[in-house]
């Protein structure tokens, strides 16, 4: 579907203020839900329940969403389970911060 396509390339675009990639290659997005009447659902979490950025993060995400044409409204859900580590991420995420051993 191409709105979830435009959502993944807007997510492409919200980084981690600490870590040089995006949420979405980070792997912090577990979920991504679109319903008929294109009102959008996402399910994140972060590196760390600690970060003092989680509200900046979250916010960027919904708005990054929010501004793709044809998205009616957004609702991001932040978790913690499961409990984010590195294997979630992709490849090029890996390559990026020395990580693909």
């Amino acid at each position: 579907m191409k709105l979830e396509r435009d959502i993944i390339m807007a997510l492409r675009q919200v980084y981690d203020p600490e870590i040089p990639v995006n949420v979405y290659d980070l792997g912090l997005i577990y979920e991504v839900r679109v319903d008929d009447d294109h009102n959008v659902y996402i399910q994140m979490t972060l590196t760390a329940p600690n970060c003092p950025m989680a509200d900046y993060v979250v916010e960027q995400v919904r708005a990054a969403v929010d501004d793709v044409p044809g998205v009616v409204s957004v609702r991001v859900d932040l978790v913690w389970e499961p409990v984010w580590d590195k294997s979630r991420m992709s490849e090029e995420a890996l390559v990026e911060l020395g990580l693909d051993d």
